[in-house]
């Protein structure tokens, strides 16, 4: 990657002794070109960028007072004056990962960048000290990128005096993020272009919420949600008493993972999760709603087929009474072997602190995958993005938590009711969903079930584009699920006609 220049910029200029007065602070950006080893030219942004808010005080404006720094790093390609279609029109993508508590890294280095990280998959990772290399497929060829940290993720942080709680919550990381993709188009000027806006995980739920509001607050209409390991209503995901939904969506991705490992020799994966698919919509599911209703011989009927399709034990299926949670089925699936299972990636193994946990609580395939992205992101920003802070780049952090779910008092989290109207206002919105067959933390079966369950004419279902993958949450991890992925995310933001 060839890195010709380097420069500080500020977009908020004030006088010295006023910034003495009211301790303003500033966007510390830092801009380089580089070129791609395919001859692209672009330019990269990195820096925080300061969020105002527009104050009163006894009704009366009070002014624009600094609330957060935001960490984005923007891809935008250099354009010649004969371009095509480029320019103030060439298309945008805003990504963001989720957690809630994760930065941007994921979805940065491992998949749209043009720089990723030289991980290795499962089985055969690389070895410490890591490593980064070219990315020929990036995203940045067909679309520029800005990449989001939201409040304490990667370096982004609230300013001096403020309280970081304030946006450990839904509709504040919603408002927020929104903010941020309304102002880097407007200073930008880049309304006329394309726009489209890509999650992972929560990122999902932030996206269409985040869509929503710069519909709703600023009349700002995008073209595309590109939804990877996806949760629409967290109902389907959380494990309650006396809500069994969840137990139901998550028996294909067992089905998955045992397949994986090799626990239904002869079979192919996909006759196995159809097979799972069925029996969880269909007979397991009734099973659970008929509760101590179900007759010895019913209950035997439904240990048996349940046990046929994870390959657990019939023993431990009857302590738990037909339920148990992804984390018990992680401990459970390989003890035999002296292994546990990766939630975020089910074909992660490694050995537990004790074979007697009854369930995971150390998820191995976050731990063989952050080492690799670390050492990346933190090598990378300084030395071929120019840009310095010592404070820690938050990969995954527990400092949002508790994560505020007030405005769902009493109800679901759920933001497919935002998605259903969308999709009304915005007759050319469309969708794009990765699954990822081995995924323990957004089963496909349970996005599925979200996306059946919405009021979609046969028109709106046509927006939507459905990529199935046999690997795990983040799925490019695999080589061929990210070239894959990345031919469909071209497609996408680059539609034909």
């Amino acid at each position: 990657m060839a890195e010709e220049t380097a420069e500080h910029t500020s977009a908020d200029s004030t006088a010295p002794d006023k910034i003495k007065e009211v301790k303003d602070v500033t966007d510390d950006f830092v801009i380089r070109q580089h070129t791609t080893g395919s001859g692209l030219k672009y330019t990269s942004t990195t820096g925080r960028l300061v969020l105002r808010r527009e104050e009163t005080k006894d009704g009366k404006s009070d002014g624009f007072k600094p609330k957060a720094e935001i960490f984005i790093v923007a891809y935008t390609k250099d354009t010649e004056p004969d371009d095509d279609g480029q320019g103030p029109h060439r298309p945008v993508t805003f990504a963001f990962n989720g957690g809630p508590g994760s930065a941007s890294i994921w979805l940065h280095l491992g998949l749209l960048g043009p720089r990723r990280v030289d991980s290795g998959d499962t089985g055969a990772m690389t070895p410490a000290p890591f490593g980064l290399v070219d990315n020929p497929e990036t995203l940045l060829e067909h679309s520029d990128l800005v990449m989001i940290d939201p409040v304490n993720t990667g370096f982004s942080r609230v300013v001096e005096g403020e309280k970081s709680d304030e946006f450990h919550a839904f509709i504040e990381d919603r408002d927020l993020v929104a903010e941020v993709i309304r102002l880097w188009t407007t200073r930008n000027n880049r309304w006329l272009s394309p726009k489209y806006l890509v999650g992972e995980s929560y990122g999902t739920l932030r996206a269409v919420a985040a869509a929503g509001r710069l519909f709703d607050a600023y009349g700002m209409a995008v073209n595309g949600l590109g939804l990877i390991s996806t949760v629409l209503n967290m109902s389907t995901l959380r494990f309650f008493p006396g809500s069994d939904l969840p137990y139901a969506l998550h028996i294909p991705t067992y089905a998955a993972i045992a397949h994986f490992h090799g626990r239904h020799p002869g079979k192919e994966l996909a006759d196995v999760v159809n097979e799972a698919e069925a029996f969880a919509a269909r007979d397991y599911g009734y099973a659970l709603t008929q509760g101590s209703r179900l007759t010895a011989e019913e209950y035997d009927d439904v240990v048996a087929r349940l046990s046929a399709i994870t390959t657990l034990d019939e023993s431990f299926i009857r302590r738990t009474n037909l339920r148990w949670q992804y984390g018990e089925f992680a401990a459970e699936l390989l003890r035999a072997e002296g292994l546990a299972v990766g939630r975020i990636d089910g074909r992660f193994t490694a050995q537990p602190a004790s074979l007697q946990d009854s369930a995971m609580t150390d998820d191995p395939s976050i731990r063989a995958i952050t080492g690799p992205y670390a050492a990346a992101m933190n090598y990378y920003v300084r030395a071929e993005l120019g840009y310095e802070n010592d404070l820690p780049y938050e990969v995954l952090t527990a400092r949002v938590h508790p994560w505020s779910y007030k405005t769902f008092e009493g109800a679901p989290v759920d933001v497919s009711h935002t998605l259903e109207r969308l999709l009304v206002h915005n007759p050319s919105l469309r969708v794009h969903v990765d699954y990822g067959y081995q995924d323990g933390a957004t089963p496909h079966f349970a996005a599925e079930y979200v996306f059946a369950h919405m009021n979609l004419t046969d028109q709106m279902k046509a927006r939507f584009t459905h990529h199935y993958h046999e690997a795990g949450h983040m799925m490019y991890l695999k080589p061929e699920c990210r070239l894959a992925q990345l031919e469909a995310l071209k497609n996408f933001v680059t539609p034909a006609g």
